[in-house]
C-alpha cells in the first residue's frame, strides 16, 4: 500500500527540484516581470497555491506533536512549497513498514 505513495511523492520531489532548478537558471526569482506579478491570474493562482499549502499544513500540525517541528515545517512549506511537502511525506512514508495502512499515514501514532 505504501509503495505507490512513495513513488508519487518521489516523482513530485524530483520534478519540483528539476523545474525549480531550470527556472532558476533561466531567470532569478526577483527578476520576474512586473506585468506577470501584477496579473490577476498570477495573484489568484498564488492565493490558491498558498491556501493549499496551509491546508496541508493543518494536517501536518495535527500529525506532529512538537511545536518546534510544527514551526519548522510551516516555514519550510511557505518557502519551498511542494518541495517541502513531498519531503515531509517521504519522511513519513519511509518511517512506516511497506504493509502500513492508510490510517497509519494519515493519523497520529498511538502512544
Amino acid at each position: 500500500m505504501i509503495w505507490p505513495f512513495r513513488i508519487i511523492f518521489m516523482f513530485v520531489l524530483v520534478t519540483m527540484l528539476c523545474a525549480t532548478s531550470w527556472a532558476s537558471y533561466q531567470c532569478a526569482l526577483w527578476k520576474t516581470p512586473q506585468a506577470l506579478v501584477t496579473h490577476p491570474w498570477f495573484i489568484a493562482t498564488l492565493f490558491d497555491c498558498y491556501f493549499g499549502f496551509l491546508t496541508f499544513y493543518a494536517w501536518l500540525a495535527y500529525k506532529e506533536t512538537g511545536w518546534f517541528a510544527r514551526g519548522a515545517w510551516l516555514i519550510a512549506i511557505l518557502l519551498l512549497g511542494n518541495i517541502a511537502m513531498s519531503s515531509y511525506m517521504l519522511i513519513i512514508l519511509f518511517r512506516l513498514p511497506v504493509n502500513a495502512s492508510v490510517e497509519q499515514i494519515l493519523l497520529r501514532p498511538k502512544k
